[in-house]
């Protein structure tokens, strides 16, 4: 499912105006240490693989729907690694402001695959080899994978703006 009824409901109210939604993202490494990234259909790049948290969902929850609707893979979060805010326009207009929860998962099964039409592509990395990524993906991964294992998150006062590209 590419865009959950109930922001479709809304986007006839609002047009492209800003909405403010809740979001989960996957950080998911295999058994070599490469990291797991989708490559999105609405704009192109590589990404981590991220979606929508629907009414009545618990963020863990949505977040192994969306690995497993994306990706075709089982995961199970290991730990909640990063809480952060950040904007998003998409190439129609539609102009967002995501809550974002990134998760450090855990493989469970499956072979990495386009699962539905949101991705183009489908891809393990090594760390070391990674494709250009825009700075929400760099933040969700430096903190998924960083040694302080509590959630990440700005400081207060801090703005989108002020986090390096």
């Amino acid at each position: 499912m590419a865009i959950p009824d109930y922001i479709v409901g809304l986007r006839k109210h609002v047009g492209h105006d800003l909405l403010w939604l809740p979001s989960v993202s996957a950080v998911v490494r295999n058994d070599a240490g490469e990291l797991l990234l989708g490559q999105r259909a609405d704009d192109g790049r590589w990404s981590v693989i991220s979606g929508f948290v629907e009414p009545g969902e618990q963020p863990a929850t949505a977040l192994v729907r969306e690995v497993r609707e994306e990706t075709g893979l089982e995961v199970a979060p290991v730990r909640m690694s990063s809480a952060v805010s950040h904007p998003h326009t998409y190439p129609n207009g539609d102009r967002c402001d995501y809550l974002n929860l990134g998760f450090l998962c855990r493989l469970v099964a499956g072979t990495a695959r386009v699962n539905d039409d949101e991705s183009l592509a489908v891809r393990w990395f090594p760390l070391d080899r990674l494709p250009e990524l825009d700075k929400h993906a760099l933040l969700v991964i430096a903190y998924a994978l960083r040694e302080n294992q509590l959630a990440g998150y700005l400081e207060p006062g801090t703005t989108w703006d002020d986090v390096p590209d």
